[in-house]
């Protein structure tokens, strides 16, 4: 009686495994790609070259600046002649903690410092507590800070999430809108725009 024939394993070509990994190692590349453009962060905005939104935004109780309880900031604040940068903050946030080193360096440069930009923070949907103990802790760039507990006032303004910046011209009307945390090159360039509209 003849054996049977043994039957030889099928020989895939390594390509054929290797090509899905090829097509998700594209994919990635092209997400990443995307997700740290820089015109990612310049996100369009309905509310750009409009007056900001009129909202209510208490003061950051037992919050301190040179010995003087640091004030909330109103809607008249924004039209005063000045250009605002108005940075929109939490102590939970981990992307807020990142940029907060470009911020105090805003506060530190000469239009700041002479007045003719100002540096607001806008506190959102935060304990008092942990907020004071965020700015105790990396220091604090903001001449005002509004509290937004709720979160209302920054459906108003269009806030996605936290962080995000507004630049606010001397009128009073939005010129910009960063979405996610600064680096240096983009709190330069919005101080220089600020600079520039104070004029």
């Amino acid at each position: 009686m003849s054996q049977p024939a043994e039957i030889a394993p099928v020989r895939r070509s390594p390509w054929l495994y290797a090509a899905p990994l090829l097509v998700f190692g594209a994919l990635t590349l092209v997400f990443m790609a995307g997700l740290f453009s820089g015109s990612a962060s310049r996100v369009p905005s309905a509310l750009i070259g409009k007056p900001a939104p009129a909202v209510r935004l208490a003061a950051l109780e037992g919050l301190q600046r040179d010995g003087a309880a640091v004030p909330n900031f109103a809607m008249a604040d924004l039209a005063g002649g000045r250009a605002s940068i108005v940075n929109v903050f939490a102590s939970w946030c981990a992307p807020c903690r990142v940029e907060h080193p470009f911020l105090m360096a805003l506060a530190e440069a000469p239009a700041v410092r002479q007045g003719k930009v100002a540096v607001l923070g806008f506190n959102y949907k935060d304990e008092a507590e942990n907020a004071r103990r965020f700015l105790g802790a990396l220091g604090n760039p903001y001449s005002a800070v509004g509290v937004d507990r709720e979160g209302r006032a920054a459906i108003e303004w269009g806030v996605y999430g936290v962080p995000e910046t507004f630049l606010i011209g001397p009128d009073g009307r939005i010129v910009e809108k960063h979405v996610g945390p600064l680096d240096g090159a983009a709190a330069s360039r919005l101080l220089a725009r600020a600079t520039a509209l104070a004029k």
